[in-house]
């Protein structure tokens, strides 16, 4: 059965109507994620989800495009969630691609393989689109008595950080946003995935951080930090890890991480203890695995960047984000949208 996915697909025609079964798909740098939800109470719950690594953008850094191994690896990820979505009965969904796809010159190749030999039709979406949808999943867990806040997101391929303004119970609203290139997987490609010196963390710092100056100089965020205005919600892979290893998690509990805050001293302690690990000692991590041995540490200096910057006690972890903001889209599109 092909089933391709649209952002609106109404079931006009069949009487009576089904409920709505809704779907949202990530197709990232290096994740390929999904999930199924039905509304409940102004918001959604969650029936089927689905997470693999993919490494799209494997070698996109040196090469500019997408490589057919990595191609490969997404369709068929893909393909499965195709399969997942049908079992469900979705009848409106979702798939966007964020930086692989816009970075590379064949994304549009692999847009078309993935209409026609997954039935899924892709959307890459703007980094501006990113981030709106990685706020709206989050936006739950900002604090409505601190009036401003510094959402960042670490991805495979960029990092996406928003300052914002909350007022008055209203959504908070965008002041300024900044799209960085910078990801864990060409960080990864860039300096390393096994052992990382101190020199080579600190010089990976020193970058990152020099891409974030000119984001801090147009908005002054550090004058706002001192005076304690400022939250910090992160939603990445890298602060979920962090978070789960500093709790000593013997596996992952979303229900502990999600909503939880790490001190900012807590998280560079547990990544200097990742430091001082080669690849295998990092994968013994229940936490990291072997999948993501070789990122973490790119991440965490991503993480050090951004709390060298605006220098926060402590930071607050969501495990929610962009599919959770495709999700409430449609649903508070309505069925008929």
């Amino acid at each position: 059965m092909q089933l391709v996915i649209e952002r609106s697909e109404s079931a006009r025609g069949r009487r009576p109507d089904p409920p709505p079964v809704f779907a949202a798909i990530d197709l990232g740098t290096n994740n390929c994620r999904l999930l199924v939800a039905r509304p409940s109470a102004g918001s959604f719950r969650v029936i089927d989800a689905f997470s693999r690594i993919v490494r799209l953008g494997q070698g996109l850094s040196r090469s500019r495009t997408l490589e057919p191994a990595a191609m490969d690896r997404a369709l068929g990820a893909l393909r499965l969630c195709s399969a997942k979505m049908a079992r469900r009965g979705v009848t409106h969904g979702r798939a966007v691609a964020t930086e692989a796809c816009r970075r590379a010159t064949n994304g549009a190749e692999f847009v078309d393989r993935a209409r026609n030999e997954a039935g899924i039709e892709i959307e890459t979406i703007s980094s501006e689109e990113e981030a709106r949808l990685a706020l709206a999943g989050c936006a739950p867990l900002l604090d409505p008595g601190v009036d401003r806040a510094l959402v960042f997101d670490i991805g495979g391929g960029s990092t996406e950080i928003m300052w914002l303004a909350l007022e008055n119970g209203l959504r908070p609203r965008i002041l300024d946003q900044i799209s960085l290139p910078l990801g864990v997987v060409g960080l990864t490609e860039t300096y390393g995935g096994d052992r990382i010196s101190l020199s080579d963390f600190d010089t990976m710092i020193a970058d990152i951080s020099d891409a974030l100056a000119v984001f801090e100089y147009r908005n002054q965020i550090r004058v706002q930090v001192a005076r304690g205005r400022v939250q910090m919600l992160g939603t990445s892979g890298t602060v979920t890890t962090l978070a789960g290893i500093h709790l000593g998690l013997p596996r992952y509990e979303r229900a502990r991480i999600d909503g939880a805050y790490l001190m900012v001293d807590h998280a560079r302690a547990v990544t200097r203890r990742l430091l001082a690990l080669d690849f295998e000692g990092r994968a013994a991590y229940a936490c990291i695995g072997r999948d993501r041995a070789d990122l973490v540490v790119a991440g965490c200096a991503v993480l050090e960047a951004i709390c060298d910057t605006w220098p926060v006690e402590r930071l607050r972890i969501a495990d929610r984000g962009l599919r959770e903001g495709i999700l409430l889209d449609l649903i508070n599109a309505g069925p008929g949208a």
